[in-house]
């Protein structure tokens, strides 16, 4: 399918489905006039990366972890140095939700004064 179908049939935009592509997080063939050819596998898989994408992982740990999916949610199946992608991901995310708490903290205080 080409990437204005794909984009249609998931609702991301050209732009991002070109991102994911050059991240190698998809896959297309070209054609003999240059368009991006995409599985109908690309549906599933692009469900999967704003799945991950949603989940705050970045496109760097969505490239190791997309692998390890089985379908358009989280779940994931064993995959090896996975372990270590996600602890290190759940760690960033645990540091940046308490900057985010301590920033409440002092808006709070603030409108509070």
């Amino acid at each position: 399918m080409l990437i204005g179908e794909l984009s249609t049939q998931t609702g991301a935009s050209v732009r991002s489905l070109r991102h994911y592509e050059k991240n190698g997080l998809l896959v297309a063939e070209r054609g003999a006039n240059g368009y991006r050819h995409f599985p109908e596998s690309a549906v599933e898989t692009v469900a999967r990366i704003q799945v991950l994408l949603g989940a705050g992982l970045s496109v760097a740990t969505i490239r190791q972890v997309l692998p390890c999916t089985i379908d358009a949610t989280p779940r994931i199946v064993p995959c090896a140095q996975l372990s270590a992608t996600l602890r290190r991901e759940l760690d960033r995310l645990e540091l940046q939700a308490a900057y985010l708490d301590r920033a409440r903290f002092l808006i709070s205080t603030m409108l509070a004064a």
